[in-house]
């Protein structure tokens, strides 16, 4: 039997109806205001007149599982303004909502289980308790919430609780969040030495370290020679620009809140660049064009900057200062389904580098009621550029979803979705197309037939941001990088003085290859040595003793197969130079 894709959300909707019900047994003078489902669970937001913490969830969740058993099935109705008003009276949230719902000329609906009936548009399960099984949910943890998430309006608590299909599955849940915790970026980024924030740097500007660096450094490269084989030139742009540029490219008009302030000079104002495509756009327009230099695949690894809220900053996956792999594929239209599909094979080759076994594209897509507001008001061209991506995914047999109204104002996008080595879900790139932009800038080439025509322009950004993506791959490697990746590649350790000048001839043989190698040449004991190599992290280790000496060898002990056995210098230096090369 298919699966029911409606179970889940409906299961994690019904529950924050569970939750709201059982509340107001408790505390009756508490004031519900909105409780959706999210992906791992649900929330409900209340105002309380006396403070609830952790402490009172065990009670609460009591409350709805002796609540649960009766409630056998759903019910709703229809209700006027005047009548919903009446129900909600000592609930100004509520009546807000009521508000705003008749102001979209919507219909009032409640929804009724048990002795809870709530405000809401519907998506339960129709007979709880039947349906939801014994320990399948878990009220998890308390926070503040502002009402609507404005920090103008007032504090509310949020209650965060876990739901999945049965308690096998929120017990496998709970574990991988055991060890996402281990493997939290944050936590492994200070004990490794990556990157660092620092309060007069500013919140959301992270610092990279000189471990963090090699390994930024090392994806630029991988990205450098994967796009030169795929005949994609370089450039390099500001970091500010003038205002009139955002104002042509529709950024100013449609993404101003996540731009940085204006600076004003020399009696006009200029952004920090927040995307680096009008620049992009602009080097296109610097000559004339023909059908012959198309496509033309411009490439850059450039800084932009976010104005994101201080609330919304986390580490390294929402920051203010980003690193992007990014480039823009201006071509003919006869061309776009080769680029994209190109495009989208380039993230599997990179999938199959980094170890990424489930992934999927999310295909985003406009709404028609919101051309000229959230999006350019072209509804040809939208549905002609949605149904090519669409055919390019359906031939390329690639995973995929889609998704109203989340695409790009210029455009419909692809969010790639990849989930980490312990199952944790991540947004890590994304992959646009453009066919508004670059009839604003006036960009053209010449055609075969003599005419000017105006290319279509692919967004694509692979790996995404080196923040983000670093971020990830933390996690999903816990911390032990693979050799071509790792800060410190190899680590050096003599048993004792007498082999320190074998060690160091080793040391300076690898260092000259541009291997990343430490060598502990202190007078702390063997053991603590070891310890000490492999807290690095360091891929490989070599142990230099009596018997390795004797026989002009040394030990090659692997971080994650352990012991390999005896072997020479240049066996050692071969090994490492083809699993470096090959990123293995």
């Amino acid at each position: 039997m298919k699966a029911n894709p409606d179970f889940l959300p409906h299961l994690r909707h019904t529950l924050a109806h569970l939750l709201a019900s059982a509340v107001l047994e408790l505390y009756p003078d508490a004031l519900p205001t909105i409780g959706p489902a999210i992906d791992n669970g649900f929330y409900y937001d209340f105002q309380f007149s006396t403070p609830i913490s952790d402490k009172d969830l065990p009670k609460i969740e009591k409350k709805m599982e002796k609540i649960l058993s009766t409630w056998l099935a759903f019910s709703h109705r229809e209700v006027s303004e005047s009548e919903a008003k009446k129900i909600f009276k000592g609930n100004p949230y509520k009546l807000e909502l009521i508000d705003e719902i008749v102001s979209k000329n919507e219909k009032i609906t409640l929804y009724k289980c048990g002795d809870f009936e709530d405000l809401c548009r519907g998506g339960h399960l129709e007979h709880p308790a039947a349906e939801i099984k014994p320990g399948s949910f878990k009220l998890t943890r308390t926070a503040g919430a502002y009402w609507r998430g404005d920090e103008k309006n007032a504090m509310l608590t949020r209650i965060y609780g876990l739901a999945f299909e049965t308690k096998e599955k929120l017990d496998e849940y709970e574990e991988m969040l055991v060890e996402a915790e281990k493997r939290d970026h944050r936590k492994l980024g200070k004990e490794l030495g990556l990157f660092t924030f620092d309060e007069d740097v500013g919140p959301g500007l992270p610092l990279w370290l000189p471990n963090g660096t090699v390994i930024v450094e090392e994806l630029e490269k991988l990205a450098k020679e994967t796009e030169f084989r795929h005949g994609y030139s370089r450039v390099r742009t500001p970091n500010i620009a003038k205002e009139s540029m955002y104002i042509k490219s529709g950024h100013l008009p449609y993404y101003e809140e996540s731009m940085f302030p204006p600076m004003e000079y020399e009696g006009g104002k200029y952004y920090l660049k927040a995307m680096n495509c009008p620049h992009h756009h602009k080097i296109f327009d610097s000559s004339l064009r023909s059908y012959k230099e198309l496509p033309l695949r411009l490439a850059e690894y450039g800084t932009c900057y976010r104005h994101e809220k201080s609330g919304e900053l986390f580490g390294l996956m929402r920051v203010r200062m980003l690193e992007m792999n990014d480039a823009h594929i201006y071509c003919t239209e006869e061309q776009f389904a080769d680029e994209f599909r190109a495009v989208n094979e380039m993230y599997l080759h990179y999938f199959k580098t980094f170890g990424i076994g489930k992934y999927i594209m999310r295909f985003s897509t406009h709404d028609p009621k919101k051309l000229g507001q959230k999006y350019v008001n072209d509804p040809v061209l939208w549905k002609k550029t949605e149904d090519m991506v669409r055919q390019v995914l359906i031939d390329s047999k690639i995973p995929y979803v889609e998704v109203a109204n989340e695409a790009a104002f210029y455009g419909p996008k692809i969010d790639v979705q990849v989930w980490s080595a312990i199952g944790r879900e991540f947004t890590l790139a994304t992959n646009q197309v453009d066919f508004a932009v670059p009839a604003r800038f006036g960009l053209t080439y010449i055609d075969s037939d003599g005419t000017k025509k105006t290319p279509l322009c692919i967004h694509r950004a692979p790996l995404g941001t080196h923040e983000r993506f670093i971020g990830f791959l933390i996690e999903h490697y816990g911390g032990n990088f693979p050799l071509w990746l790792a800060p410190t590649q190899v680590s050096i350790v003599p048993v004792g003085e007498a082999h320190h000048d074998i060690a160091s001839d080793l040391y300076q043989k690898l260092h000259a290859l541009g291997i990343r190698t430490t060598i502990d040449l202190s007078k702390e004991g063997f053991g603590k040595k070891i310890r000490n190599a492999k807290m690095s992290r360091a891929p490989y280790f070599i142990i230099i003793g009596d018997k390795d000496a004797a026989v002009h060898k040394a030990t090659l002990e692997s971080r994650d197969a352990g012991q390999i056995g005896q072997l020479t210098a240049e066996e050692i230096i071969e090994k490492l130079k083809v699993e470096i090369s090959t990123r293995k």
